[in-house]
């Protein structure tokens, strides 16, 4: 256990940003299933808009690499793309 009074705060306050972090990443992940099940391009392109908005967030903040989220927002933009 941590003897120093900034190492327990470093504790709490470390537990608070993962678990905010956690909750934002499951959110994005389903964001993004629920864009993969749409069928109509009008959903889609809606959907799609908030959902690269939070991986950019994700990626700003450092929860995802940068590379990913930008290799997932490729994938979906192609996929919207590609409906008809």
């Amino acid at each position: 256990m941590a003897n120093h009074k900034s190492s327990l705060k470093r504790i709490r306050s470390n537990a608070a940003k993962r678990l905010r972090n956690r909750y934002q990443a499951k959110t994005t992940r389903n964001a993004i299933k629920k864009l993969r099940g749409t069928t109509t391009k009008a959903d889609a392109t809606l959907l799609l808009s908030k959902v690269i908005s939070m991986l950019d967030r994700l990626a700003k903040k450092n929860v995802i690499h940068k590379n990913k989220a930008s290799n997932n927002k490729s994938k979906l933009t192609k996929f919207v793309n590609a409906l008809s």
